[in-house]
């Protein structure tokens, strides 16, 4: 060391070249190799994996629960921001920890983690779904991912894309809808935009968990074919577009074996066929073993001295590896997925840390992404938009909306500043608290409509509702149905006599709007009598003045709807969801009935008409499409539309394209693209179509397969609205 050190001096001096502390930095970067980021994330996590020892290396395969509410003899982990999960640093190694925290909506700060604590609600999944717009979805990403580093966080539990098989699953507010491709695509946008904040993103739940009831023992059957036409389509689109650093397995079984243990869905799909580079963590409660599990492909237990019957990855784990039942070089994989994931989120060169935050300008991202995704699916006569200005009385009535907008509840749950506009409403506890975030639409409506007599009724008299309505030009009504994590819906009405609520004010005052708070399609008995339908979900931030702007027209409606909204349950694949209401907990679900026939596919092929189809959603002008091309470009399937604002209002469509495969029933969204538009303006989109959807998987030759033969491809506003069918001739081989 000291003939190096004399000979770095003699050049300094002699040659003039180098100084003291350029040597110390070189020798510090020859120490520590893997700190060079001009090499690649794969390299500098074999680099760093070399020089770690065994109790290091298992140190960053299990978490450890950051929560306050932790057992009485589990203190609470040294350095660790009070949140979902906490990996220790190796200091050593220069190894940052792992500060993670849910979720896909925000960074998850109820008052049961961090009192006082408050971050941005992003709008519910389906919102940003239903934008069609993956610019949106990135936006929306990047925004949470930046506020979590801002807060210390490296890793967000994010990246919901469970298909809604069931509009009645109590987490359909945390995902994006039943189409594969359109799934694939906004989640994958979310993701990118999280990890361009130097955060890890999971992407969840890892497969198949469609339902909450009994989510944590359910089996479910599913063949081959059907899953990898589905839901795990979504998720390889997602993961291939977004490339999130970690994957999340889910708590159900798969087939039989635990997904957290799934040979096929970890080690087979994920690592094999897919290639992906990255990390497995369990969900929290998700392990179920040690060997088992880490042969199968888990690489992380997420929380296990809390969630879990014991810490498979610690004691469990190095006895299987000494008996063999577990190679070293699974344990260096593990340790070397998990690093390559932080270096190329760029969590080392890129510390979290406590910074300061832009809230007013992360609010206006939450209000963008509502006024972007907000379905406006009735408009009879073209009540809306209201003219406030000329406006003298408005009736707002219902859903505390003189406070604030409801969340969905669970782990996702967002605390905004200013807390819970509603307090103390049951439950209180977990999935609870039920939470409004305090962006009072009746404040928004009042602002806008100066002059107006704005009163505001909450409903629970429903003849007081309607004689204010009566008295009123126009009333505007909100409605609510609540959801959370773990618990299902019995059925698809919505609660509490607000039926009655909007059919008393529909017939007090023909011009009713009702405005929807939602988890999912609920059944909409008085649609015929109300005047103008704005489906809303969950809004999130700033959402007062969003249901606002497009109230008035300041902003345009463009949602469209990322799921069939279904007429009632009968329409369903599965009329009932067993034990939903408690009992005996079903210990299977069999998704072989609707298979890959997902939402608008199962409908189609049933010959099933919805109340509203998938991809639907009105708007305050018109568009004219053109006629549908189609030609093959560089080996991929091209179609061209040409869109025209025929309408006195600017404001933004979608272009669907749909093909049916010669012999299947229904039709499958294949491409997509969403256009603004200026009054009388046009323009031509050229709309390349997902491959995957034109071929099947075939479990025996493990691959996707096109048939070949004359392709019917079709282009319109929804599944339903649809121009005239292009006959493409399509050659058999693999997409």
């Amino acid at each position: 060391m000291k003939v190096k050190a004399m000979g770095a001096l003699r050049c300094a001096i002699v040659m003039g070249l180098c100084t003291w502390m350029g040597v110390a930095a070189a020798q510090q970067g020859n120490a520590r190799p893997w700190s060079d980021a001009t090499v690649s994330a794969d390299a500098r996590a074999r680099l760093l994996v070399a020089q770690m020892t065994q109790d290091e290396k298992f140190q960053l395969i299990r978490s450890y629960y950051a929560g306050p509410d932790r057992p009485s003899d589990k203190p609470f982990p040294k350095g660790a921001i009070a949140s979902a999960g906490y990996v220790p640093p190796i200091e050593r190694l220069g190894i940052p920890a792992l500060e993670e925290s849910d979720a896909g909506l925000g960074v998850a700060s109820s008052d049961r983690m961090r009192p006082g604590d408050s971050a941005t609600p992003l709008p519910a999944g389906p919102v940003t779904a239903a934008s069609w717009d993956p610019k949106v979805a990135y936006r929306g990403g990047a925004m949470i991912g930046g506020e979590a580093h801002n807060k210390g966080f490296n890793v967000l539990l994010a990246g919901g894309i469970n298909l809604m098989r069931d509009p009645r699953n109590g987490r359909n507010f945390e995902y994006a809808g039943e189409d594969p491709l359109l799934a694939g695509t906004i989640v994958a946008e979310a993701i990118r935009g999280i990890e361009s904040q130097h955060v890890i993103s999971t992407i969840k739940h890892f497969a198949l968990n469609d339902q909450e009831t009994a989510r944590n023992t359910i089996n479910v059957q599913i063949g081959e074919k059907a899953m990898r036409e589905s839901d795990l389509l979504a998720f390889e689109i997602a993961i291939e577009r977004g490339k999130p650093g970690s994957v999340m397995c889910s708590y159900n079984k798969v087939n039989g074996d635990w997904a957290c243990e799934n040979d096929y869905l970890m080690n087979q799909l994920l690592k094999r066929d897919w290639k992906y580079p990255g990390f497995v963590m369990s969900d929290w409660g998700g392990a179920h073993s040690a060997a088992k599990a880490v042969n199968a492909g888990l690489d992380q237990e997420s929380a296990g001295e809390v969630f879990d019957k014991e810490v498979y990855f610690d004691a469990p784990l190095r006895q299987a590896l000494a008996k063999g039942e577990v190679k070293q070089a699974r344990i260096d994989d593990m340790v070397q997925r998990i690093l390559r994931s932080m270096f190329a989120a760029g969590v080392f060169e890129h510390p979290a840390k406590k910074a300061p935050i832009d809230s007013k300008a992360n609010l206006a991202v939450a209000r963008e992404t509502l006024e972007a995704g907000a379905v406006l699916l009735r408009n009879d006569n073209n009540l809306l938009p209201l003219d406030f200005a000329k406006l003298e009385s408005v009736a707002v009535i219902g859903a505390h909306a003189d406070k604030g907008v409801l969340a969905g509840g669970g782990s996702s749950l967002v605390t905004a500043m200013g807390g819970n506009a509603v307090p103390g409403l049951a439950p209180t506890t977990w999935p609870g608290p039920v939470m409004y975030h305090p962006y009072p639409p009746l404040k928004a409506i009042r602002t806008m409509a100066p002059k107006a007599n704005v009163q505001y009724a909450n409903g629970n008299d429903v003849a007081a509702a309607a004689a204010l309505a009566a008295k009123s030009q126009v009333a505007v009504v909100f409605v609510q149905k609540w959801s959370a994590e773990s618990v299902d819906a019995p059925d698809l009405a919505l609660p509490d006599g607000q039926d009655a609520l909007v059919a008393a004010v529909a017939k007090a005052n023909p011009r009713t709007i009702v405005v929807l708070e939602n988890n999912a399609p609920v059944q909409l008995p008085w649609l015929d009598q109300v005047g103008a339908v704005l489906e809303v979900w969950y809004p999130g931030g700033d959402a007062g003045n969003g249901i606002a702007n497009l109230l008035s027209g300041k902003v345009n409606p463009s949602g469209h709807l990322p799921m069939s909204w279904v007429r009632d349950a009968s329409q369903l694949p599965r009329a009932e969801i067993p034990g939903v209401m408690g009992g005996t907990p079903p210990e299977s679900v069999d998704y072989n009935i609707d298979g890959a026939d997902v939402g608008y596919r199962w409908l189609q092929s049933r010959g099933l008409k919805p109340l509203f189809p998938f991809g639907y959603g009105l708007s305050y002008t018109t568009f004219e499409h053109g006629p549908l091309k189609v030609a093959t470009r560089d080996g991929q399937l091209h179609a061209s539309v040409t869109v025209r604002n025929t309408g006195s209002r600017a404001g933004a469509d979608v272009a669907q394209v749909y093909v049916q495969v010669p012999g299947a029933k229904a039709r499958r969204l294949a491409g997509y693209a969403k256009v603004s538009l200026k009054p009388g303006e046009q323009r031509e989109l050229d709309i390349p179509l997902e491959k995957r959807l034109l071929a099947d998987f075939d479990p025996a030759r493990h691959g996707w397969v096109i048939r070949g033969g004359d392709y019917s491809v079709v282009e319109g506003r929804s599944s339903e609205d649809l121009g005239t069918p292009v006959s493409v001739k399509v050659p058999a081989g693999a997409p």
